[in-house]
């Protein structure tokens, strides 16, 4: 699983799968470190026991905090996992930026989200879309939070990455199309079919992008 660096620091044991949750019992720290064990916890039964099975009751055993202390900071387990996702994304989706050539920084990101849907956080993504498609409070949630915010990130990267190809500004309009070009194969093979995309759709992907940006 792709986890910032302090997070990894509070998985290092546990009360359940061998970990422990470090939690300060005074001063500010304690709200950090019950958060990050909190949301460690969910990940993992997420990838244990898939959606149905995450419950508040079972992060909180989990995590060693009490179930009230979850409800403080948390109305549901969906929040929580949008919290999780966040955390993950933040650094394993993030486009590194360079002077890279644009083809291969195209495949390159692409590979990094490909193997970020096989990871843990991939599969938090994956539930909450699943859950959001019959449940109108997360998919508003979702969109509002996450995606919305993942895709200003992806748009920015895109938009570096095609005026460093060009050599001429890309408007609006175009790079969030060509963002949706970039992207749709890849949640298409790993939403409906449920595996990744191989490297021959990846790179080929990659090209269209670039030529159709060319041509625009």
């Amino acid at each position: 699983m792709t986890i910032p660096a302090d997070r990894n620091a509070d998985r290092n044991a546990g009360p359940a799968g061998g970990r422990t949750a470090v939690v300060s019992r005074t001063g500010p720290k304690r709200s950090e470190s019950i958060r990050l064990a909190v949301l460690n916890a969910a990940d993992d039964l997420l990838v244990e026991r898939g959606f149905n099975g995450v419950t508040i009751e079972g992060i909180a055993a989990r995590a060693g905090v009490a179930k009230q202390t979850v409800y403080r900071w948390w109305k549901s387990k969906v929040d929580i996992l949008l919290d999780t996702l966040a955390d993950d994304a933040r650094e394993a989706l993030a486009w590194p930026g360079g002077d890279a050539v644009a083809e291969e920084e195209l495949k390159a990101q692409l590979r990094r989200i490909a193997g970020f849907f096989e990871e843990p956080s991939g599969q938090v993504l994956r539930a909450l879309l699943g859950h959001a498609q019959t449940d109108q409070a997360t998919a508003e949630a979702l969109r509002e939070g996450f995606l919305r915010e993942q895709r200003e990130r992806d748009l920015a990267g895109l938009r570096a990455v095609l005026e460093r190809h060009t050599g001429r500004p890309v408007t609006e309009p175009t790079v969030d199309t060509l963002l949706s070009v970039l992207l749709g194969p890849l949640y298409y093979q790993a939403l409906v079919h449920g595996g990744p995309p191989g490297p021959d759709l990846l790179d080929a992907t990659a090209r269209h992008v670039l030529d159709l940006a060319a041509h625009v």
